[in-house]
């Protein structure tokens, strides 16, 4: 059975972005509806207070936990997600894992983008620097397990930028794994509202989901206004 896992924690300081418990009760409604497959839906996170009831809240473990974004502390530092790289993390998660991020919008079926055979997939067509985006990826447990093998917290995040991979664990994704890995792009459905909507806001009629990286959330009250958000967004 497939594992769908978010995570919610408390921001560093000056983080630009808020996450209560309402914003995972949210996700797990779009979830069900987009994904009526059987599945297991879980909640990683420091404070499982106000979580509905059929939410599995899992808690948070700590590794790398105050390891900070290269790219400054207006960015999120989301080392801790490297964990599902770690060869036994099927004990804890399953078999299969998708990873999301909480700011997403889900507007179609999601079973094209997570019913593949493949050991790993990642959002990838945001950044063209940057291979790849960690706000969805999905895995075989213990496949890439380079990824949390190979990384140190001093030394990682500095080499990645460097490299010029953008962000905190999707940068160390991008620099361990390197070009090649199969992506979802524009070209499944997966869309991002900053780069390839908020122009006009309208949504594209084979758009599945919609990512808010960087700033903007789809639960402000301006971005409610648009009535595609303000309907899915329930």
């Amino acid at each position: 059975m497939l594992t769908v896992a978010c995570w919610k924690w408390r921001p560093s300081r000056g983080y630009r972005s808020e996450f209560g418990p309402q914003t995972v009760n949210v996700l797990r409604r779009m979830v069900a509806r987009g994904y009526p497959a059987p599945h297991r839906f879980v909640c990683l996170t420091d404070d499982p207070r106000g979580l509905d009831p059929d939410i599995e809240a899992l808690p948070l473990w700590t590794d790398f936990a105050n390891v900070p974004n290269p790219w400054g502390p207006r960015n999120p530092s989301c080392y801790r997600r490297l964990k599902l790289f770690a060869p036994d993390i099927a004990t804890v998660l399953g078999e299969r894992v998708v990873s999301m991020d909480l700011d997403c919008v889900v507007t179609g079926d999601l079973r094209p983008l997570w019913d593949r055979p493949e050991d790993f997939i990642i959002w990838g067509d945001t950044n063209r620097r940057t291979l790849y985006n960690g706000s969805m990826f999905l895995l075989r447990a213990g496949t890439r397990p380079q990824v949390w093998e190979r990384f140190d917290p001093k030394t990682s995040p500095g080499r990645a930028k460097a490299a010029g991979q953008f962000g905190s664990d999707q940068g160390w994704i991008g620099y361990v794994l390197g070009k090649g890995e199969t992506r979802w792009t524009q070209r499944d459905g997966v869309y991002s509202f900053r780069n390839d909507l908020k122009g006009n806001g309208r949504l594209p009629a084979d758009a599945r989901i919609v990512f808010f990286h960087g700033h903007g959330d789809p639960w402000q009250p301006a971005l409610q206004r648009i009535p595609w958000i303000r309907r899915c967004y329930q």
